[in-house]
């Protein structure tokens, strides 16, 4: 079985040994203290991995230890992957990004805008454009979640069964349905709002490519990467390496479990927001395609242009996500100097960073407090895995990202452009 290993050594990758121990001393703090159940954290340089720890247990009733080869629910880790997935049938002529969704998703003709009001008095209008896929990609689309609690249009969601993204017992098209149904929080393609249009991108790729977005990912994704334990689900055999989740205890005192996604058995409901479950190893290969443009170990999945584009920002006016503070936004960690790409975060001006940054760095994080950036300045590649849903704001990846700041020597190294796992 392959599974993610040390394969350079710290200092000759020009990466800082006591720094690097300072990090592990500190997540392993947290550990000790129980706001984490373990973790895994890596760091790679020119591809090779320099720094690979796992610490404390992935189950903590069953005393099983955090492995490198444990199985993580990544969540909204999902939604780079499910940009890819996008990004290749726009390369093959089969979808454009201009396009409007409703050539493929017809329940989207329509679209109605918020104007006033809140629950049965909620007052529309017609949009003044259709949502297009570009929209969805980069969350400008107008979408929200029912669980922000934040806006009108939030409660509506709510109303509608989405409280949890997806109606009790449906599948993705009769999801994106309701989605449908429910009006817009603002005009298309003016302000960014975190949402669930991840999975109607997911199933506008299933309409485009004739295929379910699970074997869709296998296909065209899992299979050509060697991603071998990536997927929508575990199989019995995949199941013991599966981390319990975590959720944090009302008023602190530590973690319990929770229930947690992926279930045995294929899902009835496939999300491309985050419904994705893979070992770090697959997640190394996945940053590895990004980190080189768009090939890995002789596949090449997308042109280096394409990759580019994804990883660049796309906000209205190239603004930064804390422009648009007065909606839920995601933290990873804070928005100021942050834009966003196509399903992914990018720096576009460190010195306003709230945590040490490279320019043009770029990642996502997932619910569950798992992370991974690509610093293509400093050719670092770096994820952390643990399974703890928060109830509040937490430091997590504030403190990585200074951490691994810290380590990160200057300069190029000599293992720069080679890959290995």
């Amino acid at each position: 079985m392959a599974q993610l290993r040390q394969e350079a050594d710290p200092g000759e990758a020009g990466l800082d040994p006591e720094a690097l121990g300072r990090l592990d001393r500190h997540f392993a703090g947290l550990v000790e203290a129980g706001r984490l159940p373990g973790f895994l954290v890596s760091v790679a340089r020119g591809g090779r991995v320099a720094h690979l720890t796992t610490h404390g247990l992935r189950d903590i009733s069953a005393g099983l230890r955090v492995e490198p080869d444990t199985l993580w629910r990544v969540y909204s880790m999902t939604k780079p992957v499910t940009a890819v997935a996008a990004l290749l049938l726009v390369e093959e002529g089969r979808l454009s990004l201009d396009d409007p969704v409703a050539d493929h998703l017809p329940v989207f003709a329509d679209p109605r805008v918020y104007v006033s009001g809140s629950g049965s008095e909620v007052k529309t209008r017609p949009a003044a454009g259709p949502i297009l896929v570009r929209h969805l990609l980069t969350h400008t689309s107008g979408l929200t979640f029912g669980f922000y609690h934040t806006h009108p249009v939030d409660a509506l969601y709510r109303a509608a069964g989405l409280e949890s993204s997806v109606p009790p017992g449906a599948d993705l098209a009769e999801t994106v349905e309701v989605y449908a149904s429910l009006p817009l929080q603002f005009e298309p393609g003016t302000e960014w709002n975190y949402s669930v249009a991840s999975n109607v991108l997911g199933r506008v790729i299933e309409v485009v490519s004739g295929q379910p977005l699970d074997a869709f990912f296998a296909e065209r994704i899992f299979t050509p990467l060697g991603m071998t334990d990536a997927g929508f689900h575990v199989t019995d055999e995949q199941a013991p390496r599966l981390s319990e989740m975590y959720g944090e205890k009302e008023g602190g005192g530590g973690i319990e479990p929770i229930p947690g996604l992926p279930l045995r058995g294929r899902p009835r409901f496939l999300s491309g927001s985050g419904g994705m479950v893979c070992s770090a190893r697959d997640y190394h290969r996945f940053m590895e395609l990004l980190r080189r443009r768009g090939e890995l170990d002789g596949v090449r999945l997308l042109a280096p242009e394409t990759v580019d584009l994804m990883t660049r920002n796309h906000l209205p006016g190239g603004a930064d996500l804390r422009s648009f503070g007065s909606r839920p936004a995601h933290d990873e960690p804070g928005n100021e100097g942050v834009g966003f790409g196509l399903n992914c975060s990018v720096v576009i001006d460190p010195s306003r960073t709230q945590a040490p940054s490279g320019l043009g760095a770029y990642g996502w994080s997932g619910v569950a407090t798992t992370t991974f950036w690509v610093d293509p300045g400093r050719d670092l590649t770096v994820q952390f895995m643990t399974q703890v849903r928060p109830r509040t704001s937490h430091t997590v990846f504030k403190d990585l990202k200074r951490l691994v700041h810290e380590a990160a020597l200057s300069g190029r190294t000599p293992l720069s452009g080679r890959r290995g796992a």
